[in-house]
């Protein structure tokens, strides 16, 4: 929340996965329990059809809340369309804006952007893995700026002053990236 205007900035995503329940005596005295009876992990059991999520974009937003007000000032689909989806065949020659991304990650406020990685990977135009850090602007939620990571974002980003440059650091990780800090430095003004 910035605290001088009463703007709440909320990362958020849509993703609809199968729960099951299980029997087991060992973790509970309750005959059934949130479980995992196909042994597949929930982030792997989406539901889709023929590859496709059932739930339409965007899947990952940031969005602006006006606390004064009670209303959506804007919204923008955060993360860029997932590699399965871009090169799915069912949707060769369709034009697909960004879709967003699911993930879990937060966001940093300074005084004029919001700043927030992507949860996942996909392949830039240039042939390489990874995600990106995008910049918005806080009153109308353009994007201004972006910097290529080599994984998803997996901790939320700070950003502090050090003789007199300001330096944004986020951690990442997975896909095959050991986790760590990447400090990007703000140019001069």
């Amino acid at each position: 929340v910035d605290p001088e205007t009463g703007i709440f900035y909320q990362f958020s995503f849509t993703n609809v996965v199968s729960l099951g329940l299980v029997h087991d005596p060992e973790r509970s005295d309750m005959d059934f329990i949130r479980g995992n009876p196909s042994g597949v992990a929930p982030r792997d059991r989406s539901l889709n059809i023929r590859g496709l999520p059932l739930v339409k974009p965007p899947w990952g937003r940031i969005t602006a809340i006006d606390l004064n007000q009670g209303e959506i000032l804007w919204q923008v689909p955060h993360g860029e369309t997932p590699d399965n989806i871009r090169n799915h065949p069912r949707l060769q020659g369709v034009d697909i804006p960004r879709t967003g991304r699911v993930g879990r990650i937060g966001t940093l406020n300074t005084k004029t952007l919001v700043i927030a990685g992507e949860g996942g990977t996909f392949t830039t135009p240039s042939g390489e893995r990874g995600a990106m850090l995008r910049a918005y602007d806080k009153m109308t939620g353009a994007e201004v700026g972006e910097v290529y990571m080599p994984a998803a974002q997996s901790g939320s980003p700070i950003t502090y002053v050090l003789d007199g440059v300001q330096y944004i650091v986020v951690a990442v990780s997975g896909g095959g990236v050991a986790g760590e800090l990447i400090a990007y430095r703000l140019p001069p003004e």
